[in-house]
């Protein structure tokens, strides 16, 4: 069952019971699971960001990364073209031969570091190793969510429980639980851990 079949059901219970006029517990329930469902739909919202956050960012190491290999593997062939060039019978003597050494080595100077352009493998490198930490944090703030989204379910279905057996120490136990799992979940959302 999801979060929203069980806090539609968790609703429909406490409304049942809040049609009672003498029993403020489930009207205090209600609204108690009403403000859970609340802060459980924002943070599935501020889940789902992070899990597309921590894909993008993922998605983008893994290309750069791609991209480093790449320019690596160019490299190596342009020091290994200047290596074969100058190895060949009178290359030293042979300046078309010269000139074709110093280009390939120029080559692969470009390909492992060009600052200008950030796409040197030593620039590459950098990038996709930031990534990976963007991707790392992101992952963070994803299982985060899921923690703090499950406390709120369980919150809701004591609030939901409170109300069918008459123990308000449940509700109690459920807007406590709820509270630090919506702080907590605001305070991730807005950065602060």
């Amino acid at each position: 069952m999801d979060s929203v079949e069980t806090t539609q059901e968790s609703l429909e219970h406490a409304h049942h019971a809040a049609e009672h006029p003498t029993d403020y517990h489930a009207k205090q329930a209600a609204l108690l699971i009403g403000m859970l469902a609340a802060a459980l739909a924002l943070c599935e919202m501020q889940e789902k960001q992070a899990q597309n956050a921590f894909l993008e960012s993922h998605i983008a190491a893994s290309d750069t990364w791609s991209f480093f290999q790449a320019k690596n593997i160019r490299a190596t062939i342009a020091a290994q073209t200047a290596t074969v060039l100058g190895s060949l019978p009178g290359a030293a003597d042979d300046a078309a031969i010269q000139k074709r050494i110093a280009d390939a080595h120029d080559a692969e100077a470009r390909m492992r570091s060009e600052p200008t352009t950030g796409e040197g493998t030593k620039e590459l490198a950098a990038k996709a190793r930031a990534l990976e930490e963007e991707r790392e944090h992101n992952l963070h703030r994803y299982h985060h969510f899921e923690w703090v989204n499950g406390v709120l379910q369980i919150s809701i279905v004591l609030a939901s429980v409170s109300v069918v057996t008459r123990i308000r120490r449940l509700a109690w136990v459920a807007g406590t639980m709820g509270a630090i799992a919506a702080v907590s979940g605001l305070l991730l959302a807005i950065g602060v851990i």
